[in-house]
């Protein structure tokens, strides 16, 4: 899955319900053209992601929101 910057941002900025406006700058690069992990090692043992990023953002924000008051880590 290949995203970019603001593509992950709005993506989390969906997830946490966050009001705001996002800013880019566009004469600015989006950093490295490219970061890829390799995963052919997991693959090739049989591994495969269960869930998705948005799902994945998702339940991590929860466990966020139902424990950082409480300052469990």
């Amino acid at each position: 899955m290949r995203l970019t910057i603001r593509e992950l941002a709005e993506t989390i900025a969906r997830v946490t319900g966050f009001p705001g406006r996002l800013a880019f700058d566009p004469s600015k690069p989006d950093g490295t053209p490219r970061k890829l992990l390799d995963v052919s090692r997991l693959k090739a043992l049989g591994w495969e992601a269960s869930i998705g990023l948005e799902e994945g953002l998702r339940d991590a924000y929860a466990w966020y929101r139902d424990h950082a008051a409480s300052g469990v880590s």
